[in-house]
This record gives structure tokens, sequence and C-alpha cells, in this order.
């Protein structure tokens, strides 16, 4: 279902020009267009749909730097500073919360990761530590399921998906960006080898650089250019329960266990979501490129929830070529819905029974699904394309791109313009792929 969204102040007209130009309004181009309206830069965000109305608003919500990749974990540690000067710069109360996740395991293997993971990147993140069973009793009181240990960064946290990229939005448009609703980009205009702007539905965008930030649909667009980039969809399911008095503890943490993850809302009930079951429609990019994604599968096989046949044929509906005068995939998927799956919800619910009894009384009262777009390495891309200069992506976020949303924009904006990077921007550059 499609989740309730502040407006935002799009604009009826399309600009004639604009220094930069960004396809897509999810949370990663919004905070390119704030970082770059700050700077005095003038910038247009063209949407096909509603902004943040797919991933950016369909998540937990959290903002973390636990279990991440070390090399992500600069850009994670800069999100940080940006998400606690959210309420300030927006003038909103996005939820932003800093009150810890902690990842608990009753499993040998578990324990062994969380051990490898903490050796890695202590340095980066020395908040980060191993846990004791009393420790994750202290953390979320009242657990029956005996747990081996715990990884807990108190400097992690949460806000609400629903109200951030609508907040940075109305924030970018206040200080001169433009952004355009249901504005579909069909194709870059190119002169003399080089980007010089973006052709849309309702007519040309002039512009020196274009940041491409549209999520699942980068590989479609970049594809129709000729640029192979490889992502594959996976959805994840999520619910709100009515307010309930849950295992808060003294700082309300959020908890990730083996088969659930949970965080406190701002209405008093809690975001859950099942950590072992992810939907994976097949479509024909598992037959061309799925071979990229062994090492992945090896590790979530157990995890995923095959979605066969209607997914696969609706997917073949949608063009992975046309011209810039043709009504373009983009325009005929405004937003991507999938449905919630209400048995994994209740699955993970059962799932946070057994360990929390407090949760015995809760009730679902929304549930929703969100397409995440997955690299084969699970780490996004930020950058220059070689064979298109003028084009950054900031795309490939794969369920990591609303925690570190308003740095990932910022990189990207930086990397447009040649400013100085906010992180170093290596790790994540297209041609490693």
């Amino acid at each position: 279902m499609a989740l309730k969204l502040p407006p935002v102040k799009s604009s009826p007209d399309l600009p004639a020009k604009a220094t930069v130009a960004i396809i897509g309004g999810g949370i990663v181009g919004i905070s390119a267009a704030l970082a770059l309206a700050e700077r005095g830069i003038s910038v247009v965000v063209l949407e096909k749909g509603q902004v943040g109305a797919e991933q950016s608003s369909r998540n937990l919500g959290w903002i973390r730097k636990t279990l991440r990749d070390p090399s992500d974990i600069p850009l994670a540690l800069a999100a940080d500073q940006l998400w606690s000067q959210m309420a300030q710069r927006t003038g909103v109360d996005v939820g932003y919360r800093q009150n810890g996740i902690m990842f608990v395991s009753d499993a040998d293997k578990d324990m062994e990761m969380y051990s490898s993971w903490f050796k890695a990147a202590s340095e980066l993140s020395p908040e980060s530590r191993l846990i004791t069973p009393d420790e994750i009793d202290q953390l979320a009181p009242g657990c029956e399921r005996k747990w081996k240990g715990g990884l807990y960064t108190p400097t992690d946290g949460y806000a609400e998906p629903t109200l951030a990229t609508s907040a940075l939005a109305n924030a970018a448009i206040d200080k001169g960006a433009v952004i355009v609703e249901n504005c579909a980009v069909r194709d870059l205009a190119m002169t003399g080898g080089r980007v010089s702007g973006v052709v849309t539905e309702k007519g040309e965008v002039a512009a020196e650089h274009v940041i491409l930030a549209s999520a699942l649909w980068s590989r479609r667009f970049l594809g129709n250019r000729g640029i192979s980039y490889p992502t594959l969809p996976m959805i994840c399911y999520v619910f709100r329960t009515a307010p309930i008095e849950g295992p808060q503890g003294p700082s309300e943490i959020a908890v990730a266990g083996p088969n659930f993850s949970f965080r406190k809302h701002q209405d008093g009930g809690y975001v859950i979501t099942h950590r072992a079951a992810l939907g994976s429609p097949i479509t024909l990019d598992h037959l061309l490129i799925g071979l990229r994604y062994l090492k992945t599968l090896k590790h979530a096989a157990g995890m995923i929830r095959l979605l066969i046949g209607k997914p696969f044929i609706e997917d073949l509906k949608l063009a992975r070529r046309w011209k810039a005068t043709d009504i373009s995939p983009f325009e005929k998927v405004r937003t991507m819905d999938p449905p919630a799956d209400e048995a994994i919800n209740s699955e993970a619910l059962d799932n946070i029974i057994k360990a929390w009894p407090q949760f015995a009384n809760a009730t679902i009262e929304e549930s929703w699904a969100g397409m995440i777009d997955i690299t084969p390495d699970n780490n996004p891309v930020f950058g220059a394309v070689d064979k298109i200069p003028g084009l950054t992506l900031a795309t490939g976020l794969s369920g990591h791109g609303f925690g570190t949303g308003p740095a990932a924009g910022q990189l990207a904006a930086d990397l447009a313009t040649g400013a100085d990077p906010i992180v170093d921007p290596s790790p994540y550059r297209f041609d490693r792929l």
C-alpha cells in the first residue's frame, strides 16, 4: 500500500535550465538538492511520481553503522552528523532518535560474524561493542529467549521515513531548489558527446551536470543508454503496530534478532520487519546477471521467498529500450508499490512474541512493502560514468539508502560539482562492478 506522506511544495512548471538536474526524488536525490541549494547552486529535481513515495518511505527507518561493510562506515558516520542537524536544518522533527541498535543471536555463526565485524570496524566505530546476555536484558528487559550475546552500537538510531524526505524537500525548495513531481525523465540530452540536460515527458531542461538517483530504476535508465549496471530487486515487508508498552529499556533502543527487527515509532507503537524473509521477484535480470550474485545468494539463501510468475510478466511489459519521444517505463509505473505479505508479517510478530511476550497484545495497524535495488557487493555507486561525461551516479544503496541518505546526497552533490567530497568516494566507483 502507498503510505501517506506530507505534501511537498513542488512546482507545476518545468524550468528551462539549471546548473544541476537530479533524476529521482528519493532521500538521496532530495538530499543532494538541499546540499546544492544551500550552496546557492541552481538545481531541479525531476520525480516521476511523488517525492519519497518508493523505498525512501517504506523502510524500517534505521540509521546504523553496525554490520556495515567497513568501507561504508565513513559514509554512515557522516550521515549521523547530518541526521543530528536535521531538525534545525529543515525546521521539522523527523523523529530522529540516537537510541542505539542492538543485534542479538543464539547461533554460534552469528556470534562469530559479530566478533569478526567488531574487530574489523572497531577503529571506525569505537562505540560499538560485543555484549553479554545480561547486558541484552538490561537494554531490552523482559526477554524470555536465551541469547548467546549480541552486538550493540549506542550511537546508532532511527527516524520516521514517512516524514524525512518531505521535510528535506520542502527545506530545499525554501532555499531555491525546484522540484517537479509526476515528471519522468525519459533520457539524457547530449551535446558534443557530453550531457547537456535531460529530456522529460514535459519537455527538456538544460543542465551542466546530471545526477542519477533513481534507485531500482537506474539499471533500466542506464540500459537504455547501452550502459550495463547490475542490480537485482528485493522486497522488504514492514508493518506498524498500534501503541503498546514494549521492551523499552533505558533508551528505547532498536533490536534485530535472527528473524525479526523492531524499533519504537513516534506514535507509541513499533515498526517491525522480518529479517529472515525477503521477497525475491524473479525477473529477466535474474537470467541475465544472476551469476554475479552467487556469493550474496549463498549468504541469504534461507531468507529468500521467491515470487514467480506475475513479477516476471510485469517486468517484461516494461521496455528496456525506447526513444526520447516514446512513453517511458517510468511513466507507466509512477510508484513501485509491491503488495504487503501478511503471512510474513504475522510470522515476524510471532517471532518477537516468543522472545518478548510484551508484544502478545500487539495489533498490526498498517503494513506495506518496499522494493530495494541490490548491487552484487551490497554497496552503492557514486561517481562518474566514463562513457557519459557530465553524469554522476548516486544509486544502488542496497537497502541502506535511508540511513545514509543525507550523506549520500551530499556526496553526489560534491562529485557532480567538483567540490571536496564529504567522504572518500573511491570504494563506490562505478567501474568496480
